[in-house]
């Protein structure tokens, strides 16, 4: 990351990025200006929320059909079904990322760890914060090296100080560092995937670029594919100018995926078939 007084800033002149952050700016306002938006937003917001939560969910190893996801009640994981706990999970902390935005800017490791506690759904002792030395961590399909809980804290501590600060970088950029940072340090024990991306949708909406929440990156991640966005991942985590600005545009075009998933959302509204 740089070292200039506001390095996001200054990701967002790296090779590409702009490109990228323009894209998603005329996306988002198209989908804004939809005649369904006028009447209708809160409609497009449930269900940009429930396809959110199943994208997420897939991306944890719980790749369900949005219909199964609407349709079912328990989710407690009974008999041992972790699909269904974690599917669980993604559908709290998508309810649960709506309050919290305010409390962001004055204290993302606050909201971190609240969204850990959430997802968890356990009052065990590591659970709601960073891990500490010697303390596993359940995350299997991220496979980069570990950090260990020294440099977490720290690059945590970092990640706070710059969100804090504000600064003049595109929200795209921002979300995805957020996005990018918790899933390369996996600071917490579990379900760091889907925090990570709790996260980034609450930089999105809390930054003003999709205010209502209604352009789920999620859904864009997931219809990517597993192995693309662990790859993107991975150019994110070298720490290069060219395997950031990569993991900015899969960001990217992620929330313009989403952007079509809900634009279609909208013109089924409009049809009256939703």
């Amino acid at each position: 990351m740089s070292t200039t007084a506001d390095p996001l800033a200054a990701l967002g002149a790296l090779p590409g990025v702009a490109d990228s952050v323009d894209s998603v700016r005329k996306a988002v306002d198209r989908v804004y200006g939809h005649r369904v938006m006028r009447r209708r937003s809160h409609a497009v917001t449930s269900e940009a929320a429930l396809r959110g939560a199943r994208g997420s969910a897939a991306l944890s190893g719980a790749d369900w059909p949005l219909e199964e996801v609407r349709r079912r009640s328990d989710f407690s994981g009974a008999g041992g079904d972790e699909e269904a706990r974690t599917v669980g999970a993604a559908l709290r902390l998508t309810a649960e990322a709506g309050q919290l935005l305010s409390i962001w800017r004055q204290s993302p490791l606050r909201v971190l760890a609240r969204l850990h506690l959430v997802a968890a759904a356990d009052n065990g002792d590591t659970v709601g914060r960073p891990r500490q030395g010697g303390e596993p961590v359940d995350e299997p399909l991220v496979e980069l090296p570990l950090p260990d809980a020294q440099e977490v804290a720290g690059r945590l501590e970092g990640l706070s100080g710059l969100i804090i600060a504000g600064g003049s970088a595109p929200a795209l950029v921002t979300a995805a560092v957020v996005h990018g940072e918790l899933l390369a340090l996996r600071p917490f024990g579990s379900h760091n995937g889907l925090v990570a991306r709790a996260a980034e949708r609450i930089v999105l909406v809390g930054s003003g670029l999709d205010p209502k929440s209604i352009c789920p990156a999620e859904v864009g991640h997931a219809e990517q594919g597993r192995a693309e966005y662990l790859a993107a991942l991975e150019g994110y985590a070298s720490g290069t100018p060219e395997g950031v600005a990569a993991w900015i545009a899969h960001c990217g075009r992620s929330v313009e995926l989403g952007v079509r998933e809900s634009t279609a959302v909208c013109e089924a509204l409009q049809r009256g078939a939703a």
